[in-house]
């Protein structure tokens, strides 16, 4: 084991499909009935906001839900915490862990 490794990419992937959606309400919306209007319009605002949402958030409810699943209720950077998530999630390094558990605990405050 050497001091000086590589740093490893994090391991938990952000996949967003909100940028193909904003796109799709947007086209329905430029053809839509005005029955329909004020829904896709509401639709539209909500996935905008959720395509404006950074990783790191996505990755601390990511981790929250992982948490919440294995039962803890403390604080999501705890040692604790970080030990739960490493055992559900094998293939995550303690670095890996603990920053993904400090993204967590910053969305919480």
């Amino acid at each position: 084991m050497s001091l000086f490794r590589k740093p490893q990419p994090l391991a938990v992937l952000v996949v967003r499909d909100a940028p193909d959606v904003v796109a799709g309400l947007r086209s329905a919306l430029e053809t839509a009935a005005d029955a329909e209007r004020p829904g896709l319009e509401r639709a539209l605002a909500l996935a905008e906001d959720s395509a404006a949402r950074p990783d790191a958030e996505l990755r601390g409810r990511w981790v929250r839900q992982r948490l919440a699943a294995a039962g803890h209720e403390g604080p999501a950077d705890s040692v604790e915490a970080i030990k739960i998530l490493r055992q559900a999630e094998p293939g995550l390094t303690l670095l890996q862990a603990v920053t993904y558990a400090k993204e967590a605990a910053a969305t919480e405050a």
